[in-house]
Protein backbone atom coordinates (compact mmCIF):
# COMPACT_ATOMS: atom_id res chain seq x y z
CA UNK A 1 0.00 0.00 0.00
CA UNK A 2 1.36 3.65 -0.84
CA UNK A 3 1.01 6.35 1.63
CA UNK A 4 0.62 9.54 0.51
CA UNK A 5 3.37 12.12 2.14
CA UNK A 6 2.45 15.64 3.22
CA UNK A 7 3.17 18.23 1.15
CA UNK A 8 5.77 19.36 3.40
CA UNK A 9 8.79 17.41 4.43
CA UNK A 10 12.40 17.46 6.21
CA UNK A 11 11.31 19.26 9.16
CA UNK A 12 14.68 19.87 11.03
CA UNK A 13 14.13 21.74 14.05
CA UNK A 14 16.80 23.65 16.49
CA UNK A 15 16.18 25.86 19.51
CA UNK A 16 18.49 28.89 20.19
CA UNK A 17 18.83 30.92 23.29
CA UNK A 18 17.37 34.11 22.43
CA UNK A 19 20.35 36.48 22.27
CA UNK A 20 22.33 38.16 19.31
CA UNK A 21 25.24 35.83 19.97
CA UNK A 22 22.74 32.96 18.80
CA UNK A 23 22.12 34.97 15.46
CA UNK A 24 25.15 33.23 13.74
CA UNK A 25 24.10 29.43 14.47
CA UNK A 26 20.30 30.34 13.29
CA UNK A 27 22.23 32.00 9.80
CA UNK A 28 23.95 28.66 9.42
CA UNK A 29 21.23 26.38 10.31
CA UNK A 30 18.90 28.22 7.78
CA UNK A 31 21.76 28.41 4.96
CA UNK A 32 22.33 24.90 5.16
CA UNK A 33 18.76 23.76 4.97
CA UNK A 34 18.36 26.08 2.27
CA UNK A 35 21.07 25.20 0.29
CA UNK A 36 20.71 21.16 0.82
CA UNK A 37 16.90 21.69 -0.31
CA UNK A 38 18.28 22.77 -3.55
CA UNK A 39 18.22 26.74 -3.16
CA UNK A 40 20.05 29.00 -5.48
CA UNK A 41 22.41 31.43 -3.76
CA UNK A 42 20.36 34.24 -4.39
CA UNK A 43 17.20 32.82 -2.77
CA UNK A 44 19.74 31.24 -0.33
CA UNK A 45 20.52 34.76 0.64
CA UNK A 46 16.69 36.42 0.89
CA UNK A 47 15.96 33.61 3.29
CA UNK A 48 18.50 34.05 5.98
CA UNK A 49 18.22 38.24 5.83
CA UNK A 50 14.23 37.49 6.37
CA UNK A 51 15.73 34.70 9.00
CA UNK A 52 18.01 36.94 10.52
CA UNK A 53 15.86 40.18 10.42
CA UNK A 54 12.97 38.05 12.18
CA UNK A 55 15.50 36.93 15.09
CA UNK A 56 16.72 40.04 15.46
CA UNK A 57 13.38 41.67 15.91
CA UNK A 58 12.51 38.69 18.20
CA UNK A 59 15.44 39.50 20.51
CA UNK A 60 14.95 43.25 20.46
CA UNK A 61 11.62 43.47 20.73
CA UNK A 62 10.31 40.36 21.81
CA UNK A 63 12.28 39.76 24.76
CA UNK A 64 14.06 43.21 25.06
CA UNK A 65 17.51 41.73 26.89
CA UNK A 66 14.89 39.36 29.05
CA UNK A 67 16.28 35.68 28.58
CA UNK A 68 14.45 33.28 26.17
CA UNK A 69 14.21 31.40 23.16
CA UNK A 70 13.72 30.97 19.52
CA UNK A 71 12.87 27.33 17.98
CA UNK A 72 13.24 27.34 14.26
CA UNK A 73 11.64 24.65 12.23
CA UNK A 74 12.31 24.31 8.39
CA UNK A 75 10.65 22.29 5.89
CA UNK A 76 10.46 21.98 2.40
CA UNK A 77 9.28 20.71 -1.21
CA UNK A 78 10.58 20.81 -4.44
CA UNK A 79 9.90 24.09 -4.88
CA UNK A 80 9.52 25.87 -1.35
CA UNK A 81 10.82 26.34 2.01
CA UNK A 82 9.02 27.33 4.90
CA UNK A 83 10.58 28.56 7.89
CA UNK A 84 8.71 28.36 11.48
CA UNK A 85 9.76 30.53 13.89
CA UNK A 86 8.74 29.77 17.65
CA UNK A 87 8.94 32.45 20.56
CA UNK A 88 7.20 33.79 23.82
CA UNK A 89 8.39 36.78 24.04
CA UNK A 90 6.11 40.29 23.77
CA UNK A 91 3.72 39.94 20.97
CA UNK A 92 2.50 42.58 18.74
CA UNK A 93 0.14 43.74 16.02
CA UNK A 94 2.26 43.38 12.69
CA UNK A 95 -0.60 45.79 11.05
CA UNK A 96 0.00 48.58 13.31
CA UNK A 97 3.60 48.77 12.20
CA UNK A 98 4.21 51.62 10.07
CA UNK A 99 4.97 50.93 6.48
CA UNK A 100 8.58 53.02 5.33
CA UNK A 101 8.36 55.02 2.75
CA UNK A 102 10.77 53.53 0.01
CA UNK A 103 10.50 56.73 -2.02
CA UNK A 104 12.34 58.42 1.11
CA UNK A 105 16.15 58.59 0.64
CA UNK A 106 17.94 56.13 3.00
CA UNK A 107 19.18 58.43 5.70
CA UNK A 108 15.23 59.35 6.19
CA UNK A 109 13.26 56.51 6.23
CA UNK A 110 12.69 55.03 9.55
CA UNK A 111 14.07 52.22 10.95
CA UNK A 112 10.22 51.55 12.72
CA UNK A 113 9.13 49.00 10.51
CA UNK A 114 11.72 48.44 7.79
CA UNK A 115 12.61 45.07 9.45
CA UNK A 116 8.87 43.78 8.57
CA UNK A 117 9.28 45.35 5.17
CA UNK A 118 12.27 43.42 4.27
CA UNK A 119 11.20 40.27 5.65
CA UNK A 120 7.85 40.75 3.39
CA UNK A 121 10.37 41.87 0.34
CA UNK A 122 12.69 38.24 0.58
CA UNK A 123 9.50 36.13 1.12
CA UNK A 124 6.71 35.27 -1.13
CA UNK A 125 4.60 34.61 2.01
CA UNK A 126 4.59 36.00 5.85
CA UNK A 127 2.09 35.05 8.45
CA UNK A 128 2.06 36.09 12.15
CA UNK A 129 0.00 34.31 14.62
CA UNK A 130 0.55 35.45 18.46
CA UNK A 131 -1.43 33.10 21.72
CA UNK A 132 -0.69 33.77 24.73
CA UNK A 133 -0.69 30.17 25.35
CA UNK A 134 1.99 28.68 22.97
CA UNK A 135 3.62 32.20 22.18
CA UNK A 136 4.27 34.01 19.09
CA UNK A 137 5.09 31.69 15.52
CA UNK A 138 6.25 33.42 12.47
CA UNK A 139 6.11 31.40 9.24
CA UNK A 140 7.55 32.48 5.96
CA UNK A 141 7.79 30.91 2.51
CA UNK A 142 10.08 31.42 -0.66
CA UNK A 143 9.80 29.57 -3.42
CA UNK A 144 12.58 28.66 -5.84
CA UNK A 145 13.55 31.32 -8.66
CA UNK A 146 13.00 29.78 -11.97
Amino acid sequence: MLVNLPAWYLMPTMTFPGNYTSLPAISAFITQFAREAGFDEHDVYAVELAVDEACTNIIEHGYNSEPGEITCTCQSTEDSIKIVLKDRGKSFDPEKVPQPDPTLPLEEVSARGAGLFLMKKMMDEVHFDFDPANGNVLTMVKHKSE
